[in-house]
This record gives structure tokens, sequence and C-alpha cells, in this order.
């Protein structure tokens, strides 16, 4: 009889199949097998927020074959992802299939390869109660804030809509950014830019700081021309120069937080693309020469902790690669967060001897990427700092007349160059440098000649919008959600249409804003920053069996049911109308603009003066193209999946439909819509024309770390 092992995904059990050999048998559950059903709330909230847990739709069959496969198995080993996540996925599967929950039969991978997978299964363990409670009290929390306020949200603002314990925070988050953009006032301030030429002919590019006085701002244009006049005849002194070392020390290796926020900002990758492709190189890639290996740590961890063994294989690569001097003098210790679990390694590649060149060939153009990304940023983390030598040059300005009265102005002009490049040899993503440059060899006493002298008007800028990676930053330093949540929360309140992304920056949408305005003042504690970031350490403490989250719990909807309740009561008859929802298409029946609403089966218009007027209709949303069959307007549709496709709007007299996109463009041969296949084809569908043409694509040009 084999022995069985469990886990998430079909990619892992190849991967660890290869490890464990012919004595093991290795399955996938296809991720969770058991949950709460979504029919109802499924929490006894009279019986201590009894869970109602129930098979997943669909899994029954699984269930049933993983049944049986343990009742034949010798031993069984729940081998689920390492964290309360997979912990809880090991107890529901504990549960289901019978097993002894006291019994060592979990093991976890930190990483999917050789030493990974036998490290683990030396080392079975029991289920870890306290972090399975920590997971379920999260899905409880939620579940309760979700089925209780959203009927509440949607009754008030517009039917379908869902309100979450840590994703109206995130919303919170990028509407009160707006609100801080749209308060904001400029200020106006003055910069008065030079450059001057030494006696080598060289030009140095300095800045205004100030006059006898000491540190200067200028407010306006009237400040900035009184020191222009002042500076008229000026002679240029060099008053000081300053040489210097400094020290550049390299950034800490990712941690799921700092991935998702780099390959934002390098890789355009939207956080749920990043942890995918991360989930697969941890997973288990088929590497030629090497066969299925994991190529990162597992990729869900806020901690920078570095094993020895991993230091060690990284300097041994260092110092054949780049030479001993590439090393550092001591080996370099991370501090992760405070509030930071600790509980696997940061994120870097299993074998840093496998650069990402040697792999390329087996990886898709994201794994390759974003293995790139971490291996990188691991390795150079290994490496020696970044040495610069800095010069900082003081020059003064004055006329004859105001040298004898002991007035003058000041100009600083800075910049370094490097001695010894360390780990920026390999990889840099500390920041940019100020704007600085290399500067011409200056000294003390000598002048120079004024080449340029200009006021610039300035205006104070309001804060950015956030972008996912700004977005993602916050709420870690802010305590809201985990690392493992960032990508889900992004992508939960973009889809519901509480935000929009428009060029990489979050701007929420008036629903977004009209639900945030309801819930801070109806409900100020669920979307509290400092509330939730409260609760999410209580459910830290759970994890770390220093809480009973059941009365975390009864502690936080005790409460919460009597907020509602008197939200209830103050709002019975309040309706808030959105201005998006109105549109201009007139209701035929009384002249009213109609507007938009949404119903069981999806958006349509309906006329606002219901319940006089009961007049509504599908809500038509038209594209720029014509029918190829008849020459009426193309629409967009919906299958009954959801799915999006596009069809004559003269069904069903017409027939025409397609599941390819139309485009403003033109057939040249016939004149009709041409529409956008797969491939990049753009095509006639038109029968008796059949043209097509490829499309030119656009070179992206991504941000890389070369």
């Amino acid at each position: 009889m084999a022995k069985l092992v469990i886990v998430e995904s079909p990619a892992k059990a190849k991967s660890i199949q290869k490890y464990l050999g012919s004595g093991y048998e290795v399955t996938s559950s296809m991720g969770h097998v058991r949950d709460l059903p979504a029919a109802k709330l499924s929490v006894d909230v009279k019986k201590d927020f009894q869970p109602k847990y129930a098979i997943i739709k669909g899994k029954e069959k699984l269930v049933k074959e993983l049944k049986q496969r343990a009742a034949e198995s010798e031993q069984v080993y729940l081998a689920t992802d390492p964290d309360r996540e997979g912990e809880a996925i090991s107890w529901h599967l504990a549960t289901i299939l019978g097993l002894d929950l006291a019994e060592n039969n979990r093991v976890t991978f930190n990483e999917i390869t050789k030493t990974g997978v036998q490290t683990g299964m030396a080392n079975p363990r029991a289920v870890d109660m306290d972090l399975v409670n920590a997971q379920q009290a999260r899905r409880i929390l939620d579940r309760l804030v979700g089925y209780r306020l959203s009927p509440f949200v949607s009754q008030k603002i517009r039917r379908g809509l869902s309100a979450g314990r840590v994703q109206s925070v995130a919303v919170r988050l990028v509407v009160d950014r707006e609100e801080e953009i749209n308060a904001f006032v400029p200020e106006e301030y003055w910069t008065l830019d030079a450059k001057f030429i030494n006696s080598q002919r060289k030009v140095i590019s300095a800045a205004f700081t100030g006059d006898e006085t000491g540190k200067v701002k200028i407010t306006d244009s009237a400040q900035a021309q009184s020191y222009l006049d002042r500076l008229e005849n000026a002679v240029f002194t060099v008053e000081s120069v300053k040489k210097g070392t400094r020290k550049k020390s390299p950034a800490p290796p990712f941690n799921t937080s700092t991935l998702q926020q780099a390959a934002s900002t390098r890789l355009g990758f939207q956080a749920q693309r990043t942890m995918r492709t991360a989930q697969e190189l941890y997973e288990g890639i088929e590497v030629q020469g090497v066969g299925a290996t994991g190529l990162i740590t597992y990729m869900r961890t806020d901690s920078l902790r570095i094993s020895d063994d991993a230091r060690a294989q990284a300097n041994a690569f260092i110092e054949e690669t780049y030479g001993s001097k590439y090393l550092p003098e001591k080996p370099r210790i991370f501090k992760s967060r405070a509030n930071a679990q600790d509980g696997h390694e940061a994120i870097r590649p299993t074998v840093p001897s496998l650069t990402p060149e040697k792999v390329k060939g087996s990886l898709t153009a994201d794994q390759y990427k974003l293995y790139s990304l971490i291996w990188k940023r691991f390795m150079a983390s290994q490496m020696a700092v970044c040495v610069q030598n800095t010069v900082k040059a003081e020059i003064r300005g004055a006329d004859e007349k105001d040298a004898a009265a002991g007035r003058y102005c000041t100009f600083s002009a800075s910049g370094y160059s490097v001695k010894f490049d360390g780990f920026t040899a390999l990889y840099d993503d500390t920041g940019d440098e100020e704007k600085e440059g290399k500067i011409p060899e200056l000294s003390a006493g000598e002048n120079v000649k004024k080449k340029e002298l200009a006021g610039n008007q300035h205006f104070t800028q309001p804060p950015a919008r956030y972008t996912e990676a700004t977005l993602i930053k916050a709420m870690e330093e802010e305590g809201i959600g985990r690392p493992s949540t960032y990508a889900t929360i992004l992508t939960t309140i973009t889809k519901r249409g509480y935000i929009t992304r428009s060029a990489k920056m979050l701007k929420p949408t008036e629903l977004g804003e009209a639900i945030t305005k309801l819930l801070k003042e109806k409900f100020p504690r669920i979307v509290g920053v400092k509330f939730t970031a409260q609760m999410e350490s209580s459910l830290d403490d759970v994890g770390a069996g220093k809480a009973d989250y059941i009365k975390i719990l009864h502690t936080f909807y005790d409460d919460f049911e009597k907020t509602l309740s008197k939200a209830k009561e103050d709002m019975k008859d309040v309706k808030i109308t959105l201005a998006e929802d109105v549109t201009d298409i007139p209701c035929e029946k009384c002249g009213r603009m109609m507007v938009i609403k949404t119903g069981r089966y999806g958006r349509f218009l309906a006329c606002p003066g219901y319940p006089e007027c009961k007049n509504a209709k599908p809500l038509v949303t038209e594209t720029n193209a014509t029918c190829p069959k008849c020459g009426k307007k193309v629409i967009e549709k919906k299958s009954h999946r959801g799915f999006v496709f596009y069809g004559c709007e003269g069904w069903p007299e017409c027939d025409f439909s397609t599941w390819d996109k139309p485009t403003e463009e033109k057939c040249p041969q016939c004149g009709k819509s041409l529409f956008k296949k797969k491939g990049g084809i753009l095509a006639c569908l038109d029968e008796n024309c059949g043209f097509e043409k490829k499309t030119e694509r656009k070179r992206k040009e991504e941000k890389t770390d070369e």
C-alpha cells in the first residue's frame, strides 16, 4: 500500500511526486473542498457562530475519490500550502476523510525542491488548530459583514451591491485620497536655476538656496525678480567644496507585498497576475535538464528572513561570478516589520545558481519576467554595498555694492560618481537618486561665469492618486488585510465597480464614493482604518494561540448588530440616487430621462416615475460597427453564463452574432465593418468578401530590471 499525499493543485502534485517516488501517491484536492454555502448565512450566531460547512458544489465526485484513496492507503499526509488558508484546507480534508486531528499527518513545504520536500516529509505535525481557528474567524467575520451589511447597502443605493469587511476599507482609502485631491489648494513657489562655467569651460548646474540671512523660500514672481536684479552684474565664486563618500545598501529580498509593488511598477503586472505567476513558479516548472522543480520559495509571506543554506549558496554564486570583493563584510540580516508573522522565509530562488537565462527556455514570458525580478532582487540583497564619491559645492554671487555690504546669494551644486558598484552591478531597486550627476572639478576660491540664470514658477501638487503598488503599500503600512489577501481585495473592488483604473491610477467611481459615505456615516467602525487593523491583529493573536476567536466574534458582532439596527431605523425611508445612473434616453411614455437599474438578470433601463410610470426596457450597449448581413447597428450582448458577445439589433429578424470584437475600421474591399479576431486579425465577416489583415502591434516598452 502506498502512502497518500494530498496537495491543492495538480502542478504541485506532479513536482512532489517526482521527489517522493513510487512509495507515495500524490493527488490534488483542487483547492478548497468544503466551505460555507453561498445561498444563506451558514453561520449560527445564536450558537457561538457555529459555521455550517458543506461540500463545495461540483466537488462531490472528487471527495468520494479522495475518501476511497485514503481508505486504501497506508498513511495519509496533508500537504496543502503552508499558510492559514492551507491549514484550513488540511483541517477540512482531515474532517471529511475521518483522520485523527491529533495525528502527525500535516506536512508543509517552504519550497518544492528535493531538499524542501524531504525536509517537510521528515517533520510531520498535527493540524494547527490555532491557525485553523484564525482562518475560520476571518471567514465568519467576512460572511457576517457581507451577508448582513450588503442587503442594507443594496436597498439604499442600488440592487446587487455588496460591502466587505476589508474591501470597504480599501475603497475608503481611495475615496479619502480623492477627497484630499479635490480639497487641495495649490501654493505658488519659484526656483532660481543657474548654469555656470568654470575655467576649463565645463558647465555646472546649480540651484538657488538662500542669501546672507540663510535659506530662503521664494513665493512669488516679484521676490524672484528682486533676486534676479541683484544678481544681474554679480561675480560668482566657489565658496566651498565638500567631498566625501556614501554607502548605498541593497533592498531586502521580496515579501508578498513588495513583490506585488515591484511587479506593478517595473513589469506593469496587476497583483492578481503577479500572484498567479508566482504560484506557478512555486508549485513547479518542468525545467529543461533539471525536471519538474519549484523555482521560488513560498510566495505568501511577510518575512525577510533568509536561511543559512540559501545565503551560503548565494555567496558561492556571487564569489564565483563577480569575485569575493562583491560579498558583504558580514552576513546581511534584514529586519521584518513588527507585525510580521515570520512563518516563512522571504521570497527567493530555491536554487540561486539557476539564473533566469538558464531557465528562460522553460518559462512563459510572465514567468521569466517575474523569476528574473525575484532572482536579481535576492542575489543583490546578498551582495556588497555600492560606494559612491560625493561632492557638494556652494557658490556665492554678489555685485560690488552687495559684496561691500556683506550681502550675497548662495547656489548649491552636487553630484556623485561610483567608486565601487557593489550590488548595483546586478540590480538596483533602492529608488531614484536625487537629481545629481557628475560635476566638474572645482576649487574653493575660484570664480565661475554665469551662463544662464532664470526664475521658474511652480505650484505645489496634490497627493497622487493611488496605483496598485502604492495602495498595497498603504494597506500594509496601515495593517489592513494581509499580504495573501491584497490581490483579491484589488480584484474585488475593481470588479464591483467601486474603483476604476486610468493610466495605472485608481480613482473611485460615484458608486464607490456613495457606499463609502454611507458606511462612514452609519458604520464608522466597519470602515475605520484603525479598527480594521486592530481586528487583523486580533486574528493574528488567534493564530498564535493568544486569543479565543469566539470571544473576538462576539465583541465584533454584538456591536455591529446594534449599529445595523439603528441604521435601518434612521434610513427606513431614504433612497440614495446616483447621478451616474441617469441616462439621456427619454421615456417613451412620460418623457422623463430613464435611469439604469439592476435586476436579477442584470442592468436595464427604467422610468424614474415608477410606480406612476412603469416603463422599462433592456439596456443596450451600442458599438460603432454595422451588421454585415443587414446593415443595422451591432450591439453588445451577454450569454446566459455572463460572457460578452455581439449581435445585430435587428434580432430575431437578423440572426447575426459573433464573439469577435467590432471595430471602427472599414473593410477596404466592401466598406463594411471590420471585426477583431484572435491573434490580432482584423476581418470582414461578410461571407462574400472574406478580407483579413494582421494588425500592427504597437510594441509596449516595459520597465525591466536591466
